[in-house]
């Protein structure tokens, strides 16, 4: 898969990726990385990619042509289609199911802008949608993209070291938050490690991880019992602890 990042720091973004599960993918050739700077693509002596807001207002806002100019470039880079995302406040909020939906494409322009924001007329001719990480505002959309890079670049065939580590996780098939985990040693002073970890049975060790989501995602994140794929056993388990769905 290819990620192509509009961004004012194309330094801080690929210093960014060279780490880790996506670091590795990118070295494997698993996902391809690359990056565009508006202030290569602008006619001013002084590379200025923003300017006054009309209207007034404090801060500044980019510039429709040097955005057009790197859009046009970084789609000519490659013949493959391409979905275009701007991260902004304004956006809806990333889940992991539209996250899903987004690793099944080919490739993905992402534009992380900076400044009070972009000027309208762009992103309403050239973005495909918005999208944000939280409702919170940051300096600007850097951070938003490599939150999408490595929650996509994940799910790409071959970039966890197990297929299953990504169904397992929080928001994964069953909607539910992830169990507790545990490793050696297997006694502390601050605890221990529950005794059906350590029983060797299988199948009570599944039961005690689906009883762990079922509950963790009760205590800390109710509303997402509403959509997720509970069993009639499920539900009996929840009742059991207090909790109606």
């Amino acid at each position: 898969m290819r990620f192509d990042l509009i961004t004012l720091f194309p330094d801080y973004m690929r210093n960014c990726a060279q780490v880790g599960v996506i670091g590795r993918a990118i070295e494997r050739g698993l996902l391809g990385l690359h990056c565009w700077n508006p202030r290569d693509y602008t006619d001013d002596p002084y590379r200025r990619v923003d300017e006054r807001p009309f209207g007034g207002g404090p801060g500044m806002v980019m510039l429709v042509d040097p955005l057009q100019r790197t859009l046009a470039a970084a789609r000519a880079d490659d013949g493959e289609l391409a979905r275009v995302i701007h991260f902004s406040p304004r956006g809806q909020l990333l889940t992991q199911a539209r996250v899903r939906e987004l690793a099944t494409l080919p490739r993905l322009i992402l534009i992380a802008s900076r400044y009070e924001g972009v000027d309208q007329r762009f992103l309403d001719q050239h973005v495909d949608e918005e999208l944000s990480i939280g409702d919170y505002v940051l300096a600007g959309g850097e951070l938003a993209a490599l939150v999408l890079l490595e929650a996509v670049g994940r799910l790409q065939a071959g970039v966890l070291h197990s297929a299953d580590s990504a169904q397992q996780d929080s928001f994964g098939e069953s909607g539910l938050l992830d169990c507790p985990h545990y490793t050696r040693p297997e006694h502390l002073a601050d605890g221990e490690v529950p005794p059906v970890l350590l029983s060797g049975d299988h199948a009570a060790i599944a039961r005690w991880r689906r009883e762990q989501q079922l509950l963790q995602t009760a205590q800390r994140r109710p509303e997402l019992l509403a959509h997720a794929r509970l069993s009639d056993a499920d539900k009996a388990l929840l009742k059991k602890h207090g909790y109606v769905v």
